[in-house]
């Protein structure tokens, strides 16, 4: 049985935290000490800026998060979709529903609405699903991992260089044209919910309302499930 979208969850995507964007610990502090109530959390990937399962720099770095992480799964339930920068965490994480790429859209119910999620670059070009195949496979980041260790960390620092230019909080001119040539087929399902593209939008494809999700790394916004009774799904917060 697919499991249920709660009344009340939260939902945060595209967090990117870093030494650089250290906004995320005090928000899951706030969760961890009940300042911030909720039954359920839905990460939407991208919540690190890197967390790769297999390579041990990347936990060290995330230490202060991944233990706050662990501390909230252990009380509500916590659905966390991998994201192209956060991914093969079943070597980081045990208490947590992972979701694989593999396995995005995840199916979910909202009374009887049904919810697909996905980070949002489940359905990228050919070239793009081989990189992600290759970046996830054990033996690849075993041999990474080693090499940026004799290295002293060379891949990582020019990992992070290179993210650090990344607008993140850019509006996408070319967004609502690839929406309707991406969806031109049905996509069976009430709600659609992804992050990835940061772009904070709503449109009505057809029967299905599409949700693209603001990035809490652009002004600490997240969002809060409201009740079946509304219009409207989410109700969009900032932890500022």
């Amino acid at each position: 049985m697919s499991p249920k979208l709660l009344e009340g969850a939260i939902i945060v995507s595209d967090a990117h935290f870093s030494k650089d964007r250290p906004e995320l610990l005090p928000f899951f502090q706030a969760i961890a000490s009940k300042q911030i109530v909720t039954p359920q959390l839905v990460l939407m990937g991208d919540i690190f800026d890197a967390l790769f399962g297999g390579v041990s720099a990347t936990y060290k770095e995330n230490e202060e998060v991944i233990v706050l992480l662990q501390k909230i799964a252990s009380e509500i339930e916590v659905i966390y979709l991998e994201g192209n920068h956060d991914f093969n965490l079943q070597a980081v994480f045990d208490n947590l529903t992972l979701v694989p790429i593999q396995s995005q859209p995840f199916t979910c119910y909202f009374e009887e609405k049904k919810v697909l999620l996905a980070h949002g670059d489940f359905d990228a070009p050919w070239d793009y699903k081989l990189y992600t195949a290759c970046i996830r496979n054990r033996f690849v980041l075993r041999v990474l991992s080693f090499l940026d260790t004799v290295f002293a960390h060379f891949i990582l620092r020019f990992v992070h260089k290179h993210l650090q230019k990344k607008e993140d909080c850019k509006e996408l001119a070319w967004f609502e044209s690839f929406l309707h040539r991406r969806f031109a087929k049905k996509t069976e399902c009430d709600i659609f919910i992804e992050g990835h593209f940061h772009q904070n939008k709503q449109y009505q494809l057809g029967k299905t309302t599409y949700i693209n999700l603001a990035a809490f790394a652009c002004n600490q916004r997240y969002f809060i499930v409201k009740s079946p009774q509304e219009s409207e799904i989410l109700e969009e917060k900032s932890y500022s």
